[in-house]
């Protein structure tokens, strides 16, 4: 209805000018785009987990104060892309660095589709530009590797016993006074049989954390499991802690001109700041597309 009434402005303004009609016309049109593609992309969400929530985890890669602070930069990209979408976010461990950045963050994000839309994060990103941390002023690459997995709806099949991990509480590093720096509220949790650690520090209760944690490592050992195409869980051998490490995805060029392009697509912009403030869409969209015309080969 909509494209036929967009088709009567254009049959009118072919026959006579008119600059408030003109301008009607390009408005709808444009916004009639837009739908048809958010449509479009919203049909490839097809996925078995695409509809429901997602746990993300960032960790800065080699490089130092570079490689930390592009992992702070990545956290808040996805924190504003989240606010134009209205997801809820949640974080649920945060080990930030003393001097600049943090080292790693874990949050989930809940919404419709959340998961769907982020499983294009998952992978390292590259980052190039001029190092605020040189005194000379010397270009850097960094790096950060991403790890989105989805908030399982059941996970009573994974069972944990207590011989499985070992259990070590510590104190919070985040905000919280007093309580926090005197309990040992936080917890960290290692699977044994194959290396994997959880962290979590979100809560002020030590068995809300420890409930938070093994949720979080049931849901990665039921990825890999996907992933690896497994029969079941205890076919997962080693550790799996970095499985996506060294699979570059995207590249975010500041210097000596401005570009992010991912790897996977060739879906490129060139409007870094952009991005950088959390327009994702279109990355994600063409990601959407690739994989169902990977599946369809």
């Amino acid at each position: 209805g909509e494209l036929d009434e967009i088709s009567a402005i254009a049959e009118i303004l072919a026959e006579e000018a008119d600059a408030e009609l003109e301008e009607e016309f390009y408005a709808r049109a444009e916004k009639l785009s837009k739908t048809i593609e958010d449509y479009q992309t919203f049909v490839l969400l097809d996925g078995e987990y695409d509809a429901g929530d997602a746990i993300m985890t960032i960790h800065a890669g080699a490089g130092g104060l570079d490689s930390q602070d592009w992992a702070e930069v990545l956290c808040r990209m996805y924190m504003r892309w989240t606010e134009t979408r209205g997801y809820a976010v949640k974080v649920i461990d945060e080990l930030p660095d003393q001097e600049a950045g943090i080292k790693s963050v874990t949050f989930s994000v809940s919404g419709d589709y959340a998961y769907g839309y982020l499983k294009s994060e998952n992978g390292v990103h590259r980052l190039v530009r001029v190092s605020p941390f040189d005194a000379q002023g010397r270009r850097q690459t960094s790096f950060a590797s991403i790890e989105v997995m989805p908030e399982f709806p059941d996970l009573d099949e994974i069972q944990l016993r207590d011989e499985d991990y070992e259990f070590v509480p510590f104190h919070s590093s985040g905000a919280g006074g007093q309580n926090i720096n005197k309990v040992s509220s936080a917890v960290r949790i290692t699977h044994k049989a194959t290396g994997i650690v959880v962290t979590c520090q979100t809560d002020r209760s030590q068995l809300q954390n420890k409930e938070t944690a093994l949720r979080m490592l049931k849901a990665k050992l039921m990825d890999i499991k996907i992933r690896e195409r497994l029969d079941t869980i205890e076919q997962i051998q080693g550790n799996k802690n970095n499985i996506e490490w060294g699979s570059q995805i995207r590249s975010y060029v500041f210097m000596p001109y401005t570009l992010v392009k991912d790897t996977r697509t060739g879906y490129e912009e060139v409007d870094v700041e952009a991005v950088m403030n959390g327009r994702l869409d279109g990355f994600i969209n063409a990601y959407l597309k690739y994989i169902t015309m990977d599946k369809a080969k």
